[in-house]
């Protein structure tokens, strides 16, 4: 009877540690909130060159589907019809395709609560992502097709500012659609030895030169080059960042731009160089 016991007690210590392993949950929720010294999109700023507060919440399937939302606030030439606010609606679905090497197809609707209408627009995305020893890459390609939020409404900031009432405007082309196409490329690599990650971008915006339904663009000046490069320090789950940001929109190329797309403050260039200062607390 007390090699039955022993055995019965040793068979139980042995399956224990499977027993206590929590299964995988199939739902991941992940999550950040951060502030930033100015929020720049694709190179020009939407906070009016001042700081910006921003968060977002993705809930991930063990299938590869995702849905999330990311927000921000906004000021000056990010208000896009009055919000002071952007919320992105965010949908997609990653696959692997070799290995480290990880597909990535979805879409994001842009949303400007608060602003008037004709400001929301979608567009869809791939990105390709990879790593290669300590260094990870992403390639990517957005398309937002035609929609008024994106038309050329006003040939001019002047145009827009001498005619632009609400609810009673009178666009040079009212109701004109256009589209943006935008191409980057993200590196990011690891300092060995330290918390420390060196991270790069370059993209390319093509879409409607000109100004939209309330004075602002995806693509201001319809063809132009971004690009930073910057440092992050992780402290735990809070990141440190900085980066140099830029774009090669020169004054003389959006000057037909103004004054919107001009620091309200002091009226200089929202697309020139800068360095930008984050910090983020991730979940």
């Amino acid at each position: 009877m007390k090699k039955i016991l022993l055995s019965a007690v040793g068979l139980v210590l042995a399956a224990t540690p499977a027993f206590a392993q929590e299964e995988s949950k199939p739902f991941t929720v992940s999550g950040s909130v951060g502030l930033v010294t100015d929020y720049r999109f694709r190179g020009v700023s939407q906070s009016d060159e001042h700081l910006a507060i921003q968060g977002g919440i993705t809930v991930t399937h063990e299938s590869g589907l995702y849905v999330g939302t990311w927000g921000s606030s906004l000021a000056g030439w990010g208000t896009f019809g009055g919000a002071n606010m952007e919320l992105d609606l965010v949908a997609g679905y990653k696959l692997p395709v070799t290995d480290g090497v990880t597909l990535d197809v979805g879409a994001t609707w842009y949303m400007y609560p608060g602003g008037y209408n004709t400001t929301d627009f979608i567009e869809p995305y791939v990105k390709l992502s990879g790593t290669l020893g300590p260094v990870s890459a992403t390639a990517g390609v957005a398309y937002a097709p035609k929609q008024k939020s994106l038309g050329a409404w006003y040939v001019s900031g002047e145009s827009f500012s001498n005619n632009f009432v609400p609810d009673h405007e009178t666009p040079d082309n009212p109701g004109a659609k256009g589209d943006n196409l935008y191409l980057w490329g993200d590196v990011a690599g690891g300092v060995p030895g330290t918390p420390v990650t060196l991270k790069a971008h370059l993209g390319h915006s093509n879409g409607n030169r000109g100004l939209g339904p309330f004075g602002t663009s995806v693509s201001p000046t319809g063809d132009y080059w971004d690009w930073n490069i910057g440092a992050d320090l992780a402290l735990g789950p809070v990141v440190l960042g900085v980066a140099y940001v830029d774009t090669n929109i020169g004054k003389a190329e959006s000057a037909y731009l103004l004054p919107n797309f001009s620091n309200t403050t002091n009226g200089g260039s929202i697309a020139g160089s800068k360095i930008v200062g984050s910090i983020t607390a991730s979940f």
